[in-house]
């Protein structure tokens, strides 16, 4: 079964293509040649995470998904969440994706300066648009801490700073597979594909 993925995040692509296996093929937005701005103006992840299905479902009449995550830390009272990802500004100021999200951690620390708790989660909100068109919605959730030191090569985002709890090792240093055991992402995944091996989109 092919699904649309709504992102032109290749490392997204890749992380989520592994959690689901062989059984669901994703599409991409790069696939379809899609290169319009997917409109992202709600205050929820569940918000937008519709906006984004139901802006690619009335484009192609096809089964489609889209995700938004946000950091959600204690200390900055739930920020940055839903802006997580422009943060430190639109993408545009910085030219990169690489860039933008070592703005967007520098800021976060900075923030963070002279605060004591430095608890943290992680959210994914997936909103899944079957091919008649109905909603549903699936999250998952990684509760963690924020170091101070950036730590690792791998993931994106935040991950060089975010420690889930339980592990030494931040995100950016865990292999992709031992990140998809307990990740925010693989947890709201998880659910999501449990969801479509039960047929419950037919």
């Amino acid at each position: 079964m092919d699904i649309i993925f709504a992102t032109q995040n290749p490392h997204k692509l890749q992380e989520i293509q592994a959690l689901l296996g062989e059984s669901f093929k994703l599409v991409s937005l790069k696939d379809l040649d899609f290169k319009e701005d997917i409109p992202e103006n709600q205050e929820t992840l569940e918000g937008n995470a519709l906006e984004k299905a139901r802006f690619i479902f009335k484009r192609f009449k096809k089964a489609c998904f889209a995700d938004d995550t946000g950091l959600e830390v204690k200390a900055l009272h739930g920020a940055p969440g839903v802006y997580s990802a422009r943060y430190a500004g639109p993408l545009s100021d910085f030219g990169t994706e690489q860039n933008r999200s070592a703005a967007n951690i520098r800021k976060l620390l900075s923030e963070l300066n002279g605060k004591k708790d430095y608890s943290a989660q992680f959210r994914t909100v997936i909103a899944f648009i079957n091919e008649e068109g109905r909603e549903h919605l699936f999250e998952g959730i990684v509760k963690g801490t924020i170091i101070q030191d950036l730590r690792g090569q791998g993931g994106f985002g935040y991950d060089p700073v975010f420690a889930p709890e339980g592990f030494d090792l931040t995100f950016a240093e865990m292999p992709l597979s031992e990140k998809n055991k307990i990740s925010h992402r693989a947890r709201a995944f998880h659910n999501f594909r449990e969801f479509l091996f039960k047929g419950n989109n037919l």
